[in-house]
């Protein structure tokens, strides 16, 4: 009977990982700029799992391309001085939804200069957010992070379908509501989906 047992148990480990099991790592269907490049529709209705590696994908290429100059595709051009450059990167494992207290003092106008509105209906795959609430506490992260400090209100533009993530130049702040997706995949609500 002993004989059997380690067999029974490389057969279950074998068909586990076939099936698509905990050994499988997740493969997302889209690269992180063709979801970018998607709507927001698109990259919401993937699964948790697909939109965090698609997230830690973006912060692995926002700490490679950091200080770069944003003249070709950069995923968070900024105006730092008179340059044209990728914004400082951030770890796979920041959560953008966790603002710095830093950022508190930031003042956000929201009201659509183009008619592209930030939507305000919550939504499950935003953590209960709405994009326009999601799209706040990213800012509030992110411009603490890359120091910037504006004299007034900052104005937010939804950049649907941009080739970048988030930009910020003269002022206004232009966040790709797709992104908003990926970066609410980590943090509370991504915990669970980590151990599925």
């Amino acid at each position: 009977m002993r004989r059997w047992v380690p067999g029974l148990l490389l057969s279950l480990s074998l068909l586990t990982t076939a099936c698509g099991g905990a050994g499988t790592p997740v493969r997302p269907s889209l690269t992180a700029r063709q979801a970018l490049s998607s709507s927001p529709e698109v990259v919401e209705f993937e699964s948790p799992a697909v939109r965090l590696e698609l997230f830690r994908d973006i912060a692995r290429q926002s700490e490679q391309e950091a200080g770069q100059s944003a003249q070709g595709v950069a995923l968070f051009p900024i105006i730092q001085g008179n340059e044209f450059v990728a914004a400082p990167g951030f770890e796979s494992r920041a959560d953008l939804l966790q603002p710095p207290d830093a950022g508190s003092g930031l003042q956000f106008v929201f009201d659509a200069r183009t008619g592209d509105r930030w939507p305000e209906d919550r939504r499950e795959s935003l953590q209960g957010l709405s994009e326009r609430e999601a799209a706040e506490l990213v800012a509030r992260t992110l411009l603490a992070l890359w120091d910037i400090q504006p004299e007034g209100a900052v104005q937010v533009d939804r950049a649907a379908g941009a080739p970048y993530a988030v930009a910020y130049v003269d002022g206004i702040l232009r966040i790709n509501p797709a992104f908003l997706y990926l970066a609410s995949a980590y943090g509370p609500a991504s915990m669970t989906a980590g151990l599925q």
